[in-house]
């Protein structure tokens, strides 16, 4: 086969290859636990056991723009479900600001009659994070669909996902390259709801105990994670006021800090070629800055999976930095000026928070090297299992769990 693959990762490639060459049913679901290889499963089996293509024949995708580049970085061409849904079609509208009419340029999204007739194959990964209704939109194409997720993870926040819980095969083997990690240890048994003690896992994942941690060790592990992920709304404000002053940053966001986008704005993108967009959970960096009074500021935007900046300058509502609430409605139009003081068209607000630290919702779907986690699971009840297991496996590298 070209590849070491576990058993049950010969006979998923075994059953998905029947499946696609033979079945019937349009849907096929592949489920896996953090570390049994699903991605490489996906790959090896969709371009060498059936010869498709990526970006032609097979198209990848994923719920969101981070978990489209996680796939990327692997060497797998995917973009997000939406951009394979709908296509965009720029419409000129009059809208009416300051009690004069304003022209505006404005992003449409309808939803594609149908896609390249050269796709055979959509793979949708982190298929977790789909609700039922989502992919009933997609499987309209009348396209096969692979798609893959793991059960143990969090549902959608909206809606519910069913296929998982009866999925056509399961990867249930680590591979070679995760045996002995500390880091799927630790996930699995928090998946099967053993409690896990307080210590040291190898020399990657460690338990400590929050409230006994030396003020100087926090500091240092806030400040060496690429990612603390928390539970509470309540704790992750005060976790951001606090790595922001150990960073000597008060008020509002500064050159360098790191945001986190808080509602979709389909109209901003995040790089030139409008593939990605300003959706809720993206993370990035804030280059340059201004503030132009009346709560509302223009940065420069990065989104920490892109190597350029957005286009243009991304206005943001400025008052929950200010206040803690947002200071005006969504959707709300104001006036864009030239250099000359002439209205040229209008703007919408986007949405941001600091994301130093972030909801464990919020970071679905993205892996990161090291992390912190604040063990908040208590709080999701039935679902605490899944919520620490979710948290825990974000981490690719290093994992501290705070309790």
């Amino acid at each position: 086969m070209g590849m070491e693959l576990t058993d049950d990762q010969v006979a998923a490639d075994r059953a998905i290859s029947d499946w696609y060459r033979n079945g019937t049913r349009q849907i096929y679901v592949l489920s896996g636990l953090a570390g049994t290889g699903k991605t490489t499963l996906l790959r090896h089996t969709v371009c060498e056991t059936l010869g498709l293509e990526p970006d032609a024949s097979a198209a990848f995708v994923t719920p969101t723009g981070k978990a489209a580049t996680v796939l990327i970085r692997q060497g797998i061409p995917a973009t997000t479900l939406h951009r394979l849904i709908y296509q965009v079609i720029t419409e000129e509208s009059v809208t009416v600001i300051n009690g004069r009419p304003v022209t505006v340029e404005k992003p449409v999204f309808r939803r594609r009659e149908s896609i390249d007739k050269g796709i055979k194959l959509i793979v949708l990964d982190e298929f977790s994070m789909v609700s039922d209704e989502v992919l009933s939109d997609v499987a309209r194409f009348g396209v096969k669909m692979l798609v893959c997720g793991d059960g143990a993870q969090l549902p959608p926040v909206e809606g519910q996902n069913s296929f998982l819980s009866a999925p056509d095969v399961t990867l249930r083997t680590i591979v070679r390259q995760q045996e002995g990690n500390p880091i799927i240890k630790l996930a699995r048994d928090a998946m099967d709801g053993r409690y896990i003690n307080y210590g040291s896992y190898g020399d990657r994942a460690f338990v400590l105990n929050a409230r006994t941690l030396k003020s100087e060790y926090r500091k240092k592990y806030m400040l060496k994670a690429d990612q603390v992920i928390c539970g509470l709304n309540k704790t992750r404000a005060k976790v951001n006021d606090e790595i922001r002053g150990y960073l000597g940053r008060e008020g509002l966001p500064q050159r360098g800090e790191k945001l986190i986008c808080t509602l979709n704005n389909w109209e901003q993108f995040l790089d030139g070629e409008l593939n990605f967009n300003m959706v809720n959970g993206i993370i990035g960096t804030v280059q340059d800055v201004e503030y132009a009074g009346e709560s509302i500021g223009f940065m420069t935007f990065r989104a920490d999976f892109m190597d350029e900046d957005c286009p243009g300058t991304v206005p943001f509502d400025a008052g929950i930095f200010e206040n803690g609430a947002y200071r005006y409605r969504h959707g709300d139009y104001f006036e864009k000026f030239d250099a000359e003081g002439n209205a040229a068209g209008a703007f919408t607000l986007n949405r941001f928070e600091f994301g130093y630290c972030i909801s464990c919702h919020k970071a679905q779907g993205s892996e990161f090297g090291s992390v912190i986690v604040f063990d908040e699971s208590y709080a999701f009840k039935e679902d605490r299992a899944r919520w620490l297991y979710t948290a825990i496996t974000r981490a690719k590298d290093k994992l501290i769990i705070l309790r």
